[in-house]
C-alpha cells in the first residue's frame, strides 16, 4: 500500500482537477448552459479555479512520477486561491453581486488544495 500512495494521491488529485476544470470551464465558456445556472458568479474566482485546475493536473502528473516539485506547485495554487478569496471579500464589501456558496466553495477548495500540498510534501520528504 505504501508503494501505491503517490499514485493514489495523484489519482485523487487528477479527479479533483478534472472536476474543477469541467466546472470552471463550463462557466467561462458557457457549456451546457451552466453559466445561467450558476447565478451571480464572480469571474475572477472562476478564472482562479480554472488556472488551479491546470496546476492540479500538472501536480498530479508530478506525483505520479514521484517528483519533488508538486508540493510547491500546489502551494502556489493555494496562494492563488487565497488571493482570489481576498479579492472576493473586497468585491463583496464594495457591494458586488455574489452567491454565498462561492465563499464556502472557495474556502473548501483552498483547504483541499492545502491538504494535497501537505500530502505531496510528505511524500517528497519521505523519498
Amino acid at each position: 500500500m505504501k508503494k501505491r500512495l503517490p499514485q493514489l494521491l495523484a489519482l485523487l488529485l487528477a479527479a479533483f482537477a478534472l472536476l474543477t476544470l469541467f466546472l470552471s470551464s463550463s462557466v467561462i465558456f458557457d457549456w451546457f448552459g451552466i453559466r445561467a445556472k450558476e447565478g451571480r458568479y464572480v469571474p475572477f474566482v472562476v478564472w482562479a479555479n480554472f488556472l488551479c485546475s491546470l496546476a492540479y493536473l500538472a501536480a498530479a502528473y508530478g506525483l505520479f512520477r514521484r517528483a519533488k516539485w508538486p508540493a510547491r506547485l500546489l502551494l502556489a495554487a493555494a496562494g492563488l486561491l487565497a488571493l482570489a478569496f481576498i479579492g472576493l471579500l473586497v468585491h463583496i464589501n464594495a457591494g458586488g453581486l455574489y452567491e454565498t456558496k462561492t465563499v464556502f466553495a472557495l474556502l473548501f477548495r483552498t483547504a483541499v488544495t492545502l491538504a494535497f500540498a501537505a500530502g505531496a510534501y510528505w511524500l517528497a520528504k519521505k523519498n
